[in-house]
């Protein structure tokens, strides 16, 4: 079985990192890359890891719903995506439809895939909303807590700048990040919303971008209902994840510099207060990766009832 999938805004770092996987899964193909910047390009001449023949196209909603695709990703900025969602809707209604932007998170109707934690109601789904990146690792750290916590849930983040994407900015400048940390949206971050909704919790979260190319690093800080043990906590996050391949669980704080490149999550560093009542827990993954393109291959995976990391290789 060969599952056809279409790419709309191809150009974006995460675009880049899709190409590269869906090239290499063993059911997928792309059907279509479609780039405004790139329009008549060869792919193979932007992505090296590409092995196939198309050239870059530039559709818009009402075409990219005529391709005939099993399924069409779409890698836009915040506030694009609806004119593609109709278009699917009127034209191809089955086809599976994954958008890596926020719009449709908050969304009746729509299946929130971060399936370590939802992966229930993930098959058969035709409109996936991919978590953030922060997100992801945010709600990742919390949840084996989640039923011991007092709100306010702290989290503090910092990322790589190629989570600010490639239109240029403060946020994804080298020069300007060199020896800086950059504070920004330190209230009311969409990823501090988005994760305050899924998880039922209200989330103070505080983002940075540093200097660095790709990965992230969250810091949450837990008041707890009730005291625990450190031992205690290792247990529950072990067997919380148990079953989880792409998620390990360490001891020492896990170092953005480690998992830059791979598919999963490290959460670790877990530090008590001398009461047992305040725990601080790290997590780190690839914003590009597990906080993207990853994800949304383990999605696509769910989706057509296949093996959850086919085209995922660890």
């Amino acid at each position: 079985m060969t599952i056809s999938i279409g790419l709309v805004g191809a150009r974006g770092h995460v675009g880049s990192e899709l190409i590269r996987l869906i090239d290499a899964h063993p059911e997928f193909e792309l059907g279509f890359v479609s780039s405004r910047e790139r329009a008549g390009q060869k792919v193979a001449a932007h992505e090296n890891s590409y092995h196939g023949d198309l050239d870059y196209v530039n559709l818009d909603a009402e075409q990219s719903a005529g391709q005939s695709v099993d399924a069409l990703i779409l890698a836009l900025p915040n506030n694009m995506a609806e004119a593609y969602v109709n278009a699917i809707d009127l034209h191809s209604p089955n086809t599976v439809l994954l958008d890596l932007s926020a719009d449709y998170r908050f969304s009746a109707g729509w299946y929130y895939g971060l399936p370590e934690l939802t992966r229930s109601k993930a098959r058969a789904q035709t409109r996936i909303s991919n978590p953030g990146c922060y997100a992801t690792a945010m709600q990742l750290a919390i949840a084996p807590m989640l039923g011991n916590v007092e709100e306010p849930l702290q989290c503090f983040g910092v990322s790589g700048y190629s989570g600010a994407g490639t239109s240029p900015s403060d946020k994804n400048d080298p020069e300007k990040l060199h020896d800086n940390l950059m504070p920004y949206s330190l209230a009311e971050h969409m990823h501090e919303r988005e994760v305050s909704f899924h998880l039922d919790k209200r989330i103070e979260f505080m983002p940075h971008v540093a200097s660095h190319f790709r990965g992230l690093t969250v810091t949450s800080n837990l008041h707890l209902k009730e005291a625990v043990k450190l031992e205690e906590v290792l247990q529950c996050y072990r067997d919380f994840y148990r079953e989880e391949p792409l998620i390990e669980i360490i001891e020492s704080a896990p170092w953005v510099s480690r998992i830059a490149g791979k598919h999963g999550v490290q959460i670790g560093g877990f530090t008590l207060s001398d009461d047992g009542k305040r725990l601080v827990v790290v997590s780190t993954l690839d914003n590009l990766l597990k906080g993207a393109a990853t994800q949304a291959i383990q999605n696509l995976n769910l989706a057509f009832g296949l093996d959850e990391l086919a085209g995922i290789h660890l």
